[in-house]
């Protein structure tokens, strides 16, 4: 009887327990209005992951970020996929 009752209390407690939220998504990306803001935080700009700067050489590594790029995708003016490269 004794066993059936801690049995039930753990069961209880493994049914009311909810795990923590998986870490590996990425945060909600913010969208800046234009490059100057972009770059007070990200100064080499920002860009998707295995992105090749096509306009030459650049001051700073981008901040290579699949969903802050996709945010702020209207601001690659050259479109490879590096926003706001200086």
């Amino acid at each position: 009887m004794r066993r059936l009752v801690i049995s039930f209390g753990a069961l209880l407690l493994l049914g009311f327990y909810a795990p923590p939220p998986a870490s590996g998504l990425e945060p909600i990306a913010k969208r800046y209005q234009n490059c100057t803001l972009l770059r007070r935080t990200y100064p080499g700009g920002v860009a998707m992951p295995g992105a090749v700067n096509s306009g030459g050489a650049t001051y700073s590594r981008p901040k290579y970020s699949k969903s802050l790029y996709k945010a702020n995708k209207h601001l690659d003016r050259d479109k490879d996929r590096i926003a706001c490269e200086n």
